[in-house]
């Protein structure tokens, strides 16, 4: 899953960006409200996790300009500020979530799944897809009751397909969801993540669409 976490305070920022991939998040972190528009005018993420305090402009100056903009990526305010006020303000704005410092890593973490399953329109921590379950808190994926022994990589990508059954994905937009914007990827990295995934997966349940891209199809 693709995260922006927007924070300003280096050490917490830091901590929160290690923990997060450590969960098995991909983070691109912002420091400033600036990165923070320019990366949502070049990246789609799946959350965003938004410190009020930011500087130039701040988290609810951005969440404004999200919305007006029509972006209905999720947002979880995420901010030191814990009065009823603020709350109230950042919620009334368009934030989907809000959690207050200090907080629990594994409270971060449900919570942000939470926010995925909502905007997937899906009740159910697990998705189910025909014999193929895949449970994105837990990260594991079982095709017929048996558990897929998966690495990072192709269980992101599996992730990333199960989240949107049918639809065309290319190579760049996976790529964007895989890695970060200071990692390098070589030039084939994706196509050498699927290959391993199909060949475990052992039925096409992942099909090229020449020239297009990648999707993933229903089988019974």
């Amino acid at each position: 899953m693709k995260l922006l976490l927007a924070e300003d305070d280096v050490m917490l920022g830091a901590s929160m960006e290690k923990g997060l991939d450590l969960a098995g998040f991909q983070v691109d972190w912002a420091k400033t409200g600036d990165q923070v528009v320019d990366a949502l005018g070049r990246r789609s993420y799946d959350v965003v996790l938004l410190d009020i305090g930011l500087p130039k402009p701040d988290g609810l100056q951005i969440l404004r300009w999200m919305r007006n903009e029509g972006q209905t990526t999720p947002v979880m305010l995420v901010t030191a500020r814990d009065a009823v006020p603020d709350r109230v303000a950042g919620l009334n704005q368009g934030a989907d979530d809000y959690l207050t410092k200090p907080f629990d890593l594994d409270e971060l973490c449900a919570r942000i799944h939470a926010l995925a399953r909502r905007q997937g329109g899906r009740a159910s921590a697990h998705i189910q897809l025909g014999r193929l379950e895949v449970r994105p808190a837990e990260r594991e994926a079982l095709l017929g009751g048996k558990q897929l022994a998966l690495s990072q990589r192709e269980f992101d990508l599996l992730t990333t397909f199960a989240r949107q059954p049918g639809v065309v994905l290319s190579v760049e937009q996976l790529e964007k969801q895989l890695y970060g914007w200071s990692e390098d990827i070589s030039s084939n990295a994706v196509e050498v993540h699927l290959h391993h995934l199909r060949r475990k997966l052992g039925e096409p349940w992942i099909v090229n669409v020449r020239g297009v891209g990648y999707k993933l199809v229903q089988r019974p």
